[in-house]
């Protein structure tokens, strides 16, 4: 019997995102997953993956070598150091900085980071406040 984790209630299940330079691509994601303590769930010459998101080349079997257009991705950080982190991580990695960490005005608490990744996504790290976290998710036993 294996055992998943599903998360129920998300809307999303997953994202791929197709790049034009996946060796960019790689350099950029790699280091703010690692500040997220989100590991690499597996990877191939052209593409990898950690939880939902699939980061492939044009010329994988999946992308039928069209690139993806630009996306809003926001990852949840788990404290405000976090976002801090996945910012200086981002820039120091090819990123160019879209709005630096800091409160804003989407609900109190709302602490975020902005980032364009190497193919002009606007990629986000946000820390909700004690007050504003999700509920646990759900273990399954399939």
């Amino acid at each position: 019997m294996e055992t998943a984790q599903l998360h129920r209630g998300r809307l999303i299940d997953h994202i791929q995102l197709v790049v034009a330079d996946l060796s960019a691509s790689r350099a950029f994601y790699r280091p703010l997953f690692e500040v997220l303590e989100i590991p690499i769930g597996g990877e191939a010459d052209d593409y990898f993956w950690a939880d939902e998101l699939f980061i492939s080349s044009r010329d994988s079997d999946a992308a039928l070598g069209k690139l993806t257009g630009r996306h809003h991705l926001a990852f949840q950080a788990k404290d405000r150091a976090t976002v801090d982190a996945f910012h200086s991580a981002g820039i120091a990695n090819g990123g160019i900085d879209n709005g630096k960490p800091g409160e804003r005005s989407y609900h109190p608490g709302y602490y975020a980071a902005f980032l364009l990744d190497p193919d002009g996504n606007n990629i986000e790290a946000v820390y909700h406040g004690p007050a504003n976290r999700s509920a646990p998710s759900v273990v399954v036993d399939f």
